[in-house]
C-alpha cells in the first residue's frame, strides 16, 4: 500500500470522527446534563413538542403539569430542552393609558 493511500484512509477516519462521532458525544453529554438538572418548578418541552412544567422528579420518571390539574408521567430522556420564560414588559404606570 503506497503511503499516499494510508494517508487518505487515516484523513478519512479523523474526518470521520470529528464530524460524526465527537458531536454526537457532546450531544449526548449535554441531554445527561440536562436531565440530572432537572426540577420542579422547571419549564420543559418533550421530544414531542409538549410544554409543561415539572412536578415531581424521581429517578426514573417526571410528573409534568400540562395544564392546571393535568398531569403527565414521562422518562427524563423525553425532555428535549428547558424553555426560558418570555421577557415581560415593562409597564409604565405613570403614563396615561390610550384608548
Amino acid at each position: 500500500m503506497d503511503p499516499t493511500s494510508l494517508l487518505l484512509i487515516v484523513a478519512a477516519g479523523a474526518a470521520f470522527y470529528f464530524l460524526i462521532i465527537r458531536p454526537g458525544k457532546q450531544r449526548q453529554k449535554a441531554q445527561a446534563q440536562l436531565q440530572r438538572s432537572l426540577q420542579p418548578g422547571t419549564e420543559v418541552m418533550t421530544t414531542s413538542g409538549i410544554f409543561g412544567t415539572v412536578a415531581v422528579v424521581t429517578e426514573e420518571e417526571l410528573s409534568l403539569e400540562v395544564s392546571p390539574g393535568v398531569f403527565m408521567r414521562i422518562i427524563p430522556a423525553a425532555v428535549a430542552r428547558v424553555v426560558q420564560p418570555a421577557p415581560q414588559p415593562e409597564v409604565d404606570e405613570a403614563a396615561p393609558e390610550e384608548a
